[in-house]
């Protein structure tokens, strides 16, 4: 049973970076892969950026150089560090795994069928 407890949600004023937590258990992390996704009111779940069980990365092309995906193998956790946050970052951020969906493209499209999702953390973003 994969299990997925994401943290680090906040209230923050724009401008302002946020650092997002994902700690997994009940698998063996380091076998797969591992994406952040956000949803705000009224939209579609997005992805946001995943890395592969090699350690390789992907981001939507949106948010592309402003957050950066990480992981820490012996803690079993995976990070999002977001700077320059917009009020549009506004959203609940989920953390997900899979194995088979290396990519946030691949993760995006198969999005209703991945193996784990966590509860989600809140980020709000102040004007």
């Amino acid at each position: 049973q994969v299990q997925l407890v994401e943290s680090g949600g906040g209230s923050v004023q724009a401008g302002g970076s946020l650092r997002l937590s994902c700690a997994a258990s009940g698998y063996t992390y380091s076998r797969y892969h591992m994406g952040w996704f956000r949803q705000a009111p009224g939209k579609e779940r997005e992805g946001v950026a995943a890395m592969d069980s090699d350690g390789s990365t992907s981001y939507a092309d949106s948010l592309k150089g402003r957050f950066t995906i990480s992981k820490d193998n012996a803690k079993n956790t995976l990070y999002l560090q977001m700077n320059s946050l917009e009020p549009e970052d506004t959203a609940m951020y989920y953390c997900a795994a899979d194995r088979f969906a290396p990519t946030i493209a691949t993760m995006t499209i198969n999005r209703g069928a991945l193996d784990a999702w966590g509860q989600g953390t809140l980020v709000t973003v102040s004007s």
